[in-house]
């Protein structure tokens, strides 16, 4: 059986737990297996009794741009605070909303956020609010709280609303005073409302806020780019042109720099890397000879705040007259703009927003009068807390440097992984790897050791790109690599061509897997007749991109070592499958797109559901025996129940979803989805 990937065990639900989302239960009946210990000290036979929200109000706000993922962050928080007890509130148009008051904070139910997990943007609004700025637009929002009896806020937007949020709160006491001596409050609300507890959580599709790897909206807006380029690369491929991309990014350059390694891009502007002096000339030279060596199209991405080492603005109509003068390309512009804003937000943001959330409520639990205010952000694949003034004043610091024109330090302080972004695309972007240690054709190299990589298992997204990267990072480095097709049979059949640097130029959009694949492994083929294809092409290391075969793969060639030592060399595995279920890694390449397919399928589902009355679809997922596929499927599309095969179900436990749907259908909404995986575990068979 194959064994459950760590990010199935430690995040998988119960097979009611998507209800938690988008239901018209009133209370869910478990919660994530990340906060089961401390939501299980709040609950109680009814809801709202002997919980520590009893008695208290939370309030969630959006505040400066819209990101998608933003109206997932709302629905789990509210519901979330529900579920501990608390009165929850919405502040519509952000901190406007909290100024003007009145309508603006609005009581909200279980059934109020249903249906809204496959929203972009954010149905509460976000506005700007000059009147927040100065201490009587604070007190007027401080009044509106405190009538409300709402002392726990959230705050979702970027690092301006956060410092706001923290001025808030450090202003609160003074300001509760001055109302209470103004007789606008009585003293029982001043003192039920003496302390606000502040809880941040960014969205901003930019990334650009220190402290989070991964803000909400993010990958969204990734996804919106790489669309976009993959739709403009054919009609460039046909008419051999040149096309000069803006995409979002003022002040960061995140967005242009994983779009450009994701698509494969030509040439990058970014504010925190300018070119050089001389850049015009490169650029130029670069682009000639991609046309000499038989490439149709190429792309260039520009973040709308690239400038040069001079602070000067580098923009794409001056870009394109560049290339139209010089080289006489049929080149044209494209800029993304809001498009990057808009539409359904990803499974990826889905299930952030519903993590993040979930534990912004349980930090407002935990929090005391002397708590610091804290940001929800994402480390690895965990959500943790920060505090919230050293996020804001680390991302100011990056403002400065940029200001400062201090490029490297803006770098360093986007974080390790933005350095390494950065590096990995200066490496597999040239044109040619240095003569000095790699010919073009890849078969002579200034190091005498052979690397091979193969694909071992099912085909899944990101197997080429993953290729493609070894071989330039190999090539650079002066190995030389062998692409070895249709895996380890195809090593029996001698299928080995030396890979240069141009053999996997396009790679990197390509699905499937174009050096070939199957599930064949090594035992069941010959260990013997291996070791002497590994002794005849002299490997001197081993990658393998692909599942749990893959996996099971080096396992056995590792254990024939005292045998064969022609396996005592370097082995690795990329994990490849949209199962998820390779052992050791939090993600699998392919998974998310897998997970992507799931929801789109299910958001039209609901769409379709809409028009029709009582009904309930079934979906059934791929994933082998790993249920990471519908657990997370069914978390990201808000269905009813997810039937995996990690855990045993009966007839005890269908009867009361069955109930549970009919009383769901019964009400006021009329449709429902169940996920299962393709292997579920029924405990009495």
């Amino acid at each position: 059986m194959a064994q459950e990937s760590p990010e199935s065990k430690k995040l998988r639900m119960a097979r009611s737990i998507p209800t938690f989302f988008d239901s018209s239960r009133h209370r869910p009946s478990v919660i994530f297996d990340d906060y089961s210990d401390t939501v299980s000290k709040f609950s109680s036979q009814g809801h709202g009794y002997g919980m520590v929200g009893e008695g208290k109000s939370l309030a969630v706000f959006t505040s400066g741009g819209d990101s998608q993922g933003m109206m997932q962050l709302c629905g789990l928080l509210l519901r979330m605070g529900i579920y501990v007890g608390f009165r929850v509130f919405a502040i519509h148009e952000g901190y406007q909303g909290m100024v003007d008051g009145g309508d603006h904070i609005q009581e909200m139910g279980w059934k109020d956020v249903s249906g809204i997990i496959q929203l972009g943007g954010t149905v509460i609004g976000s506005a700007r609010c000059k009147d927040f700025r100065q201490r009587e637009g604070r007190l007027k929002a401080a009044k509106n709280l405190i009538k409300h009896c709402i002392t726990n806020l959230v705050v979702i937007g970027g690092d301006g609303s956060l410092t706001g949020a923290n001025l808030f709160r450090n202003e609160w006491s003074d300001l509760v005073e001055e109302l209470l001596q103004r007789g606008e409050v009585d003293k029982v609300e001043a003192e039920e409302c003496r302390h606000l507890a502040i809880v941040g959580m960014v969205g901003s599709i930019d990334n650009d806020f220190c402290g989070t790897d991964m803000t909400i909206g993010t990958d969204s807006a990734l996804h919106r780019i790489i669309e976009a380029v993959d739709a403009i690369s054919t009609t460039a491929q046909s008419h051999q042109r040149s096309f000069v991309m803006e995409v979002m990014g003022r002040h960061c350059g995140y967005l242009a720099l994983v779009a450009s390694l994701a698509c494969g891009a030509d040439w990058l502007f970014i504010p925190e890397a300018p070119p050089a002096d001389d850049w015009e000339d490169k650029l130029c030279k670069k682009l000639s000879q991609t046309r000499e060596m038989g490439k149709r199209l190429n792309i260039i991405i520009v973040a709308e705040g690239a400038v040069d080492r001079h602070g000067n603005t580098i923009t794409v109509n001056q870009i394109k007259e560049l290339i139209i003068e010089r080289l006489d390309f049929d080149t044209r512009v494209t800029v993304l703009g809001h498009v990057q804003r808009g539409g359904n937000p990803s499974a990826f943001d889905r299930i952030l927003g519903c993590r993040m959330g979930a534990e912004a409520v349980l930090a407002l639990t935990e929090a005391s009068k002397d708590s610091p205010a804290c940001v929800v952000s994402l480390a690895g694949n965990s959500a943790v807390r920060v505090p919230l003034i050293e996020c804001v004043e680390k991302t100011q610091q990056v403002g400065k440097a940029l200001k400062g024109k201090s490029f490297t330090q803006a770098t360093e302080l986007r974080g390790r992984s933005f350095e390494n972004n950065l590096k990995t695309y200066l490496t597999l972007s040239k044109l040619k790897p240095p003569e000095s240690v790699c010919s073009e054709d890849g078969k002579q190299c200034s190091r005498n050791y052979n690397l091979a990589i193969l694909n071992v298992g099912a085909p899944a997204a990101g197997m080429n790109a993953a290729v493609r990267s070894f071989v330039r990072s190999s090539l650079v480095d002066g190995y030389r690599v062998y692409g070895v097709h249709d895996g380890f049979e195809g090593l029996l059949q001698d299928k080995l061509e030396y890979f240069g640097w141009m053999s996997v130029s396009d790679w990197v959009r390509e699905g499937g897997s174009k050096l070939g694949t199957n599930r064949s492994m090594p035992k069941k083929l010959s260990l013997e007749e291996i070791a002497k294809k590994f002794k005849q092409y002299n490997f001197h290391g081993l990658a393998i991109v692909g599942g749990f075969e893959a996996y099971m793969s080096v396992t056995e060639l590792a254990e024939a070592r005292p045998r064969y030592p022609e396996f005592c060399i370097p082995m690795v595995v990329i994990p490849a499958t949209v199962s998820n279920n390779v052992p050791g890694t939090d993600f699998s390449l392919g998974c998310d797109t897998a997970l992507n397919a799931i929801t789109e399928t299910c958001d039209k589902i609901k769409q379709s559901a809409s028009g029709s009355k009582r009904r309930v679809f079934i979906v059934e997922t791929m994933g082998g025996y790993c249920g990471y596929l519908a657990t997370m499927g069914g978390l990201a599309s808000g269905a009813d129940a997810a039937y995996i095969f990690e855990e045993p179900f009966g007839i005890v436990d269908l009867e009361g979803d069955v109930r549970h749907l009919a009383g769901k259908i019964n009400d006021e909404v009329q449709r429902g989805i169940i996920l299962r995986s393709l292997h579920t575990h029924n405990q009495h068979v």
